[in-house]
């Protein structure tokens, strides 16, 4: 845990805990606040933590072993509820699924929903994913698969698929793995990063939740692993991990396709960025 001083932009190591089944990937944090939730990719698992009333964590409260056996390993690779905090959403990678939950807030419990398993194709190796305002829709990028999908997430009825897209497009490389997921801030427009094409695929949002093609741009480097898009929704930033840098690119508002790239910042193998509120 670090604590951050705005006034001299500088970090400060207060805590530190050993996580069971450890190589953690993806943190998030609680609805209430009052809990992490962290995904462990090598043995596939997935740990809740208390935290306690300064943020800092106290306790772990759960964790979820799936299968960590090879051929057929697990490999959670993402973890966060929806925008209304209604359930928790675990993306597995090995075993080619999206696993969802109900939170017990008082106890730190994750509890598995009635047909809280859905599987996608096989072999997609689903890895991030990204919700619509209202939580009604929900965007899946596959890593393997190098796919998005489109899921309806009404009330009652749980994920459904609606379409399923290729990623690629933009250069024809042998291999590719997605990695990153988010829609922008207007919410027309979904964006994707191919590591292996090196590129970001954009999608139109229409009315209905599904997408279609917008187009391609160059992420800036090699091996987009992750980006962002910063709070005006002007630009997007995304970090190079094998050339060593983060491209920032301006949003065209008309086209919603990233121009650029308009600056470079070297930065060593970056694996996510995040804006602090």
């Amino acid at each position: 845990t670090l604590r951050y001083d705005p006034q001299t932009a500088s970090l400060e190591k207060i805590s530190e805990m050993v996580i069971p089944y450890g190589g953690p990937c993806y943190i998030s944090i609680s609805p209430d606040n009052g809990f992490l939730f962290v995904a462990n990719y090598p043995r596939g698992s997935v740990v809740v933590v208390r935290l306690n009333k300064e943020g800092i964590p106290e306790a772990v409260t759960d964790t979820i072993l799936y299968n960590p056996e090879k051929p057929n390993a697990s490999h959670a690779h993402m973890i966060l509820s929806d925008p209304q905090g209604k359930h928790i959403y675990v993306t597995d990678l090995g075993l080619d699924r999206v696993v969802i939950y109900n939170f017990d807030n008082r106890e730190g419990k994750l509890i598995q929903i009635e047909n809280g398993i859905v599987p996608v194709a096989e072999g997609s190796g689903p890895r991030h994913f990204s919700f619509s305002a209202d939580g009604s829709k929900m965007y899946l990028i596959n890593e393997l698969g190098s796919t998005m999908m489109a899921f309806s997430n009404e009330r009652g009825k749980g994920l459904r698929l609606l379409q399923t897209l290729s990623t690629r497009g933009y250069s024809s490389v042998e291999r590719n793995y997605c990695a990153d997921v988010h829609i922008g801030e207007s919410g027309k427009y979904i964006y994707g990063s191919n590591r292996g094409e090196n590129s970001i695929v954009v999608y139109k949002i229409a009315a209905d939740g599904t997408l279609s093609l917008a187009g391609h741009n160059t992420c800036g480097g090699d091996w987009p692993r992750n980006f962002v898009i910063d709070p005006s929704g002007e630009f997007l930033l995304a970090g190079n991990q094998r050339s060593d840098n983060i491209a920032v690119f301006r949003i065209n508002s008309k086209t919603g396709l990233p121009e650029g790239p308009v600056n470079s910042i070297n930065m060593k193998a970056p694996a996510c960025l995040k804006f602090i509120p």
